[in-house]
């Protein structure tokens, strides 16, 4: 029986595909985005978050830790995931709820139990489910199972992806999918390298072979003020999808509400601004003039 390492499954989302939907947040990433809202999609394994202002040190997540994973020295807690297996104990045992799992092993069956429980939600609105991440598209074969049975219940089927994925996967699972959320960040290589630790070359060509099979393409775009936000950065992808079939395009403004997940993984925060209003409807305008269905958010 296929599982595959869940992080969340959110009820009621409106911002990940047309209609009410079910979000399905599968664990791990190739990418490593700097400006990454979700830090613990990154590993794909199970991890222990704390948050170090409800922590009093009172000793229970250690002394029930049969890894030695956490340790207290000069009134500072460690913690090293490294050696965690996740097994709990330490959040059983946590009277001030500082600490959570991030990670959960499903099963299709379970998945498919959760997504029925949402489906009137579906059928009064349009929506269906939405497959995000971290990144769907690495985790195949539970994917292509998933995304068959819905199709099978008559579930319209969304995949948030970040196109870093091998293009087989695209092709096994492409006529079952409605739409794909499909981010672009950087067309220059060496920047997307540098601010993601992979270059794009991959993530373009999976784009045309998309288009190339009829898919409906919703394009969307992290927008972080000085990283990709310059006119000339703009117009390159404008130059890029102009020959392919993109359905719409997402600007989607960096924020900061994922910093609090840093400090609960104990991460360096990431120092990034969000563009103006003004510079944001500036880029709005030039996919506009080159003729596309484009929204601020989404």
């Amino acid at each position: 029986m296929r599982k595959a390492v869940l992080f969340n499954i959110q009820k009621f989302s409106v911002h990940d595909g047309p209609g009410i939907r079910t979000t399905i947040f599968f664990k791990g990433c190739p990418l490593a985005c700097q400006w990454c809202h979700n830090p613990e999609s990154q590993s794909y394994q199970a991890e222990i978050l704390i948050d170090r202002d409800r922590c009093t040190q009172c000793g229970e997540c250690e002394k029930h830790c049969s890894q030695q994973a956490v340790w207290q020295k000069n009134h500072q807690l460690f913690y090293d995931a490294e050696k965690c297996n996740a097994c709990e104990m330490c959040i059983d045992y946590c009277c001030n709820n500082a600490r959570e799992i991030a990670g959960k092993e499903y099963t299709v069956q379970d998945v498919m139990q959760e997504i029925h429980k949402d489906k009137p939600f579906y059928e009064q609105s349009g929506g269906g489910v939405t497959l995000s991440g971290g990144e769907v598209m690495i985790q195949i074969d539970f994917i292509e199972e998933l995304v068959k049975a819905c199709k099978e219940q008559g579930i319209t089927v969304a995949i948030d992806t970040c196109g870093y994925a091998p293009s087989d996967n695209f092709l096994r699972i492409i006529k079952y999918v409605d739409v794909f959320l499909y981010d672009i960040k950087l067309m220059d290589s060496g920047e997307h390298e540098h601010y993601t630790g992979r270059d794009n070359a991959l993530i373009l060509e999976n784009l045309k072979l998309l288009s190339n099979h009829d898919a409906v393409i919703q394009l969307r775009l992290p927008l972080i003020e000085g990283i990709n936000t310059k006119n000339e950065q703009i117009q390159d992808i404008i130059d890029f999808i102009a020959d392919l079939n993109i359905h719409s395009i997402n600007l989607l403004p960096y924020h900061h509400m994922g910093q609090g997940k840093y400090k609960k993984l104990n991460c360096p925060l990431p120092v990034l601004e969000r563009p103006t209003d003004l510079r944001l409807e500036e880029i709005r305008s030039m996919f506009k003039q080159a003729n596309y269905k484009v929204q601020i958010g989404g």
